[in-house]
């Protein structure tokens, strides 16, 4: 039977959504140890350096609603086999790009082939794992890969930049992609919505202009001025499109997500959880290669290196989370892991200017901790709050918060540190002369400020780059005491409305999981499912609050 067969082979089934999953989370840091040789070879500026990150996963984070709903409609097997073909195309493209404007746009490609894949994973695993303890388990080890994925980012893209060219970042991704797509053809169970609910085009639109919109003026607005007309006008734009989003899913008859999802406070509070988390890893993530780089002189490889640590201690720490939520509650452990994260970012704040990596590692290690233990509770509080039939929209919101985190991570606290550093060091270089070309490629980035520093007279030279230097940890130190706060902020809010414990929807609302195994995947035995499809959010909600301990 297929249904005995997917579940006999769901551990194999696991590791081919995990490898999909480390490929596009890879995505998001690899590039990071980059930069330097963007800057360099491409001419990029800071705000260029911030759009090659951030179209990736602005893109991702847009279209994932879209994604997930279209997998749960046509099949999030088949979703998952088209987003590895375009991601695939996108990296190659990516690869011989020839300007940075090029640059962004291609990655944008990949971040169309990244939202097809990232919602597919996590809904086939929560259908092909039915029980909810090993459930919990396996998102440990899908929350493990994507945020120790991104960890690894910099190590194997160090290693590629000390042997190639910056393009090899982008060309890693073919076989590891063409492989995941001819496995996942043989091992992954087909699995679908059999409700077949319509799509919601008009949704898609709103949801990724407004992001566009919001994100455009704040990575903007550190060159261009706070009340400039253009960023004001964008934030304006962004809020009340967003607004506009809300209120057409709520009247909507197919709403690509049912809003009303968010007065459950499991869900809610997990998702700001799940943000604020990558919000954090990404931001400091974005600084922290570049400190490594350009402040303490490390090769981009040995950048790599000594970020290692931070993608070991969280492939330990989220797969052990669900067995502290089993002894402990989910509100402790997610809040918890906030907190520690929260503390690591403000410890990381005071690294110095010369001899930093013991202090940075530390830091880092603290952050990873924090992380670990905060991402794969909140992800099985998202997926539990709902019925298998929406695992591909459920999925996405938990994807979504994902990128949208780390959009915003890099956005803003690239801004903040931005507001900071550019004009510190235009004051610092004029007061020792250096000449106004120098001070215009200083403002722009710190490592431009290094290699123009390093063209000038050798007494000259030393003063322009130990400037740079110092206001880059200057700007750095004031960007990662903001994300703490932000980050704090949002650990309160776990302790404040997460539930302690919380009643699995899935089971809670349908019934013994086993009972649903023949309704989960594609085919004639979906009337179980789909009239699990048909409860609306008030029932979930009920289910949910009245497990709550």
């Amino acid at each position: 039977m297929e249904t005995t067969a997917a579940h006999d082979r769901r551990w194999w089934a696991l590791a081919i959504m995990c490898v999909s999953l480390l490929v596009i989370t890879l995505d998001n840091t690899i590039l990071n140890v980059a930069l330097p040789a963007l800057v360099r070879d491409l001419h990029a500026s800071t705000s260029q350096l911030q759009w090659i990150v951030d179209g990736y996963t602005l893109v991702f984070a847009g279209l994932l609603l879209t994604a997930g709903s279209l997998g749960d409609r046509f099949g999030r097997k088949g979703a998952l086999g088209v987003g590895l073909g375009v991601f695939c195309l996108g990296s190659v493209l990516s690869a011989f790009a020839g300007s940075a404007g090029v640059l962004v746009l291609t990655r944008a490609v990949m971040g169309i082939g990244a939202a097809l894949i990232m919602p597919s994973t996590l809904s086939l695993l929560t259908n092909v794992f039915r029980d909810p303890r090993e459930r919990g388990r396996a998102i440990g080890v899908w929350a493990a890969v994507a945020g120790g994925g991104g960890a690894l980012g910099p190590v194997i893209g160090g290693f590629l930049l000390q042997h190639f060219w910056w393009g090899s970042v982008f060309l890693i991704n073919v076989p590891v992609s063409i492989g995941a797509l001819i496995a996942g053809r043989y091992v992954l169970p087909p699995s679908r919505d059999p409700s077949a609910p319509r799509l919601d085009p008009l949704g898609a639109l709103l949801s990724v202009a407004g992001l566009v919109a919001l994100l455009w003026g704040i990575i903007e607005a550190p060159s261009k001025g706070w009340t400039d007309t253009t960023v004001v006008a964008s934030f304006a734009i962004g809020i009340v499109v967003l607004a506009g989003f809300v209120l057409w899913e709520l009247n909507s008859s197919h709403p690509m997500l049912d809003v009303r999802f968010f007065e459950n406070r499991r869900f809610t509070a997990a998702n700001a959880a799940i943000t604020m988390v990558f919000f954090g890893m990404f931001g400091s993530m974005f600084l922290t290669t570049q400190y490594l780089q350009t402040v303490l002189g490390f090769s981009p490889f040995e950048a790599g290196l000594r970020m290692l640590p931070m993608s070991a201690i969280m492939f330990v720490a989220a797969p052990a989370a669900p067995r502290l939520v089993e002894r402990v509650g989910t509100k402790i452990v997610v809040g918890t892991g906030m907190l520690i994260c929260a503390s690591g970012l403000v410890f990381t704040s005071t690294v110095p200017v010369t001899h930093g990596y013991i202090h940075l590692l530390i830091g880092l290690a603290i952050v990873s901790l924090g992380m670990g233990l905060a991402m794969a509770p909140a992800t099985e509080s998202i997926m539990g709050s709902l019925p298998p039939s929406k695992a591909g929209v459920g999925s996405a919101m938990n994807d979504t918060t994902r990128q949208v985190g780390a959009a915003l991570g890099v956005a803003v606290i690239g801004s903040v540190f931005a507001t900071s550093y550019r004009p510190g060091v235009a004051s610092k270089l004029s007061a020792v002369h250096a000449p106004p070309e120098v001070v215009r490629i200083a403002r722009d980035s710190v490592g431009g400020a290094v290699q123009a520093a390093s063209r000038l007279p050798s007494g000259l030279g030393r003063s322009v780059a130990l400037a740079a230097r110092q206001e880059f940890v200057s700007g750095l130190s004031l960007a990662f005491v903001v994300a703490a706060v932000v980050v704090m902020l949002a650990g309160a809010v776990v302790f404040a409305f997460l539930p302690a414990r919380a009643a699995d929807v899935r089971e809670a609302v349908a019934g013994p999981v086993d009972g649903l195994a023949s309704a989960t995947f594609a085919g004639g035995e979906g009337a179980l499912e789909t009239a699990q499809a048909d409860l609306r959010a008030p029932k979930l909600l009920e289910a949910d609050e009245a497990g709550v301990a």
